[in-house]
């Protein structure tokens, strides 16, 4: 059952916050005493609930008013009567219970009011008709950074720079959205004067820090800016670019994919590469999501085309591929220019190197060709950093004397250069060799015995063969690598040792690797700088110098004078092969000025592997291009170019590019790049289709 109630408001002052409070008081009452529900409706208005006092409030119900009371519920007509005769009565409280209940309704909807203004995100200000400030909650001191205390109390225009609060309370027009700087910030304000009874009692002030999101706007121009320059790249690229998205649609291409391919943007644009070519490079990468490097096409018209496939990956899901397109016949070209420099870079490098003279360190270590100068100058460069230096080359090659040289010529010079040949030592102890021993660790320890490693602090240790040491010994060894630290056998104590470690081989450790037979993190630690040293047979043009060194050193030994020696003898030193390299040769010598009878080597003092003439230097030469396809290893001798060009011409046939023919011959792609250009020798390319 409904009832609906008409009243006047009585109260010289309208139902203003204490007289609300008190209705809503009564409301509750009535709502618990009648069992209904009541509401509050102005004749233009929505209907509000007569037990909440902030509806109310905002109703403005003024002196004379006509304010309509409805009830809802069985006794609606009782509740409707009782409500519309304290709406037109003075209001006056009756006991001091009604008074406490009142204003403990309007202290909950203070601090209601007040929870509100300390939760905003946004910054709130309130000034007085003084623009004296009143309200300052905490969002606007974080965001003016001025504490509430020297806020409340004080004027606007004092506290805030450029406020204009004041100006809003005397013209009585709200400013909305609008920008301000204050310091650093950018905040965006509405300002709004606060008239009761058609008099202003203040402004309200309600303001957001927007300094990040024009921080945003300043990116997302950029952004933009970015797209527009990289859409201006794109265009401009002559390389042909394609991209896809996941589902294998053609998206984007760039006026250069058209003009390879020879079809409009039109037609490509909405084509799906997985109906164009099922077993295609673009199909295969977004079936794979991996890279398809090289793939070829022939296209219409005898053009081939070579193009680069990779995945676009974001935030870790595949979402499209983009393939980047070239002309072969224009990779061509730039590879044949390419090949030329980089050629002629190589020799002017080598020829840098040779007019280079190593460090007076290593003047024990004979020698002036290109390789040579080469392994010296990284040698002389090593000896002066604290990084650990591999040495490889055969046996007799000089190893020991490069690592010499390294030592002396480094800040360590002063320090101990201690030598260890781990193929010279058995294995049972080579441990208490590198590490030491405690008394009594082993049979035959009768006392302490330092290592190697110790003997070597502060200086340098060069271990010679490193690749004959066990996994074992290879274990232990990368330990003193990492951490600078041993054991000695037998005992427990960690030692500290400041020591550079120099290694040697003459195996290729790279393979040891592979096998399983190297520790893959030993070879990585001590590969940090590799230096290469050439067979004698890779440098013959240092047989001479070589020669005339160790016969002024050996003869000066044995007190005999010897003056010279043949040219044909020394024509079979330098066809010779020297599979003991440096170490044969002064052997060699040796033997040959022990064994003279004159002042001057002949071929008489030749050993007989190394006499004879004519034959035994074919015989070497021959050692040399045993590998040569038959065409090549006929009975007639021809020149050393004359072998040179042919075998190129053979591998550039063969394998079709520099690089492949390179690995096949044991030589850079440059060096035969090089050879082909100086002979003349173009190479001959097979092709297969592809998908671009």
């Amino acid at each position: 059952m409904d009832s609906r109630k008409q009243a006047v408001i009585a109260h010289e002052k309208g139902l203003h916050a204490r007289v609300a409070a008190m209705i809503v008081q009564k409301a509750h009452e009535l709502e618990r005493k009648w069992q209904v529900k009541l509401y509050f409706r102005r004749p233009e208005g929505p209907a509000v609930r007569a037990v909440s006092i902030m509806p109310l409030v905002s109703l403005k119900v003024k002196q004379g008013d006509l304010l309509w009371v409805e009830a809802v519920g069985q006794a609606a007509q009782e509740a409707a009567g009782e409500m519309k005769a304290l709406l037109e009565s003075d209001f006056q409280l009756a006991d001091a219970t009604t008074i406490s209940q009142v204003d403990s309704l309007l202290q909950d909807n203070v601090c209601t009011a007040d929870q509100i203004f300390v939760s905003m995100a946004n910054g709130l200000l309130v000034t007085d008709e003084n623009d004296v400030i009143t309200v300052f909650n905490p969002a606007a001191e974080r965001i003016l950074g001025i504490p509430a205390c020297q806020a409340i109390g004080s004027k606007a225009q004092a506290i805030i720079p450029g406020s204009r609060l004041h100006i809003v309370a005397k013209t009585q027009q709200a400013e909305l959205g609008c920008r301000q700087s204050i310091g650093r910030l950018s905040i965006i304000t509405n300002r709004t004067p606060i008239i009761t009874d058609g008099q202003v009692r203040g402004t309200l002030a309600i303001f957001e820090d927007i300094s990040v999101l024009e921080a945003v706007t300043d990116e997302l121009k950029a952004v933009k800016e970015l797209k527009e320059r990289l859409q201006l790249v794109l265009e401009s690229v002559q390389d042909g670019i394609c991209v896809v998205d996941r589902d294998g649609y053609i998206t984007y291409v760039n006026p250069a994919y058209t003009e390879l391919v020879s079809q409009s943007k039109r037609e490509l644009i909405g084509q799906n590469v997985r109906q164009l070519s099922p077993q295609g490079a673009r199909s295969q990468v977004l079936a794979s999501g991996q890279p398809v490097i090289g793939s070829l096409a022939a296209k219409p018209g005898g053009v081939t085309l070579i193009a680069n496939v990779s995945p676009i990956v974001v935030d870790g899901e595949l979402t499209g591929a983009v393939s980047v397109v070239k002309n072969v016949n224009e990779v061509h070209k730039l590879l044949d220019i390419l090949s030329h420099v980089s050629a002629k870079a190589e020799y002017l490098e080598q020829e840098l190197r040779r007019t280079q003279k190593p460090g007076p360190s290593f003047h024990k270590f004979i020698g002036q060709s290109g390789k040579v100068r080469e392994a010296l100058a990284i040698a002389a460069k090593a000896a002066v950093s604290t990084a650990t230096v591999l040495i490889i080359g055969e046996s007799g090659t000089g190893k020991e004397l490069v690592a010499e040289g390294i030592h002396y010529g480094s800040r360590r010079a002063e320090g101990p250069f201690i030598r260890v040949n781990c193929a010279a030592i058995p294995e049972s102890l080579l441990e208490s060799e590198l590490f030491g021993h405690e008394k009594g660790a082993f049979t035959g320890a009768v006392r302490q015995k330092p290592g190697k490693f110790s003997l070597a602090d502060k200086g340098t240790i060069f271990l010679d063969e490193i690749g004959e040491l066990s996994k074992s010994m290879q274990a232990k060894l990368l330990r003193v690598l990492q951490h600078k630290e041993f054991a000695r056998v037998g005992g427990e104590t960690l030692f500290k040792v400041d020591v550079r470690i120099i290694a040697a081989t003459n195996r290729d450790l790279t393979q040891m690797v592979t096998n399983g037979e190297f520790r893959e993190d030993l070879y990585y630690r001590l590969h940090v700088i590799p230096i290469l040293l050439p067979p004698l047979r890779e440098r013959v043009e240092d047989i001479p110098i070589l020669v005339d060194h160790f016969l002024q050193k050996i003869s000066g030994e044995q007190g005999k004078v010897i003056n010279g020696i043949a040219s044909e003898v020394l024509a079979g030193l330098m066809a010779y092969r020297w599979p003991g390299n440096v170490r044969e040769l002064e052997n060699v010598i040796e033997r040959m000025v022990t064994l003279t009878d004159g002042s001057r080597l002949v071929t008489a003092d030749l050993p007989l592997y190394l006499r004879g003439g004519k034959e035994e230097v074919l015989l070497a030469v021959n050692e040399q291009t045993a590998a040569l396809p038959p065409s090549l290893t006929d009975t007639t001798v021809l020149s050393w170019a004359e072998y040179e060009k042919r075998i190129i011409a053979l591998a550039l046939t063969q394998y079709g590019s520099y690089n492949a023919a390179g690995k096949a011959l044991g030589l850079t792609h440059k060096t035969v790049a090089a050879k082909a250009q100086k002979y003349g020798i173009k190479k001959a390319v097979s092709w297969e289709n592809g998908d671009i």
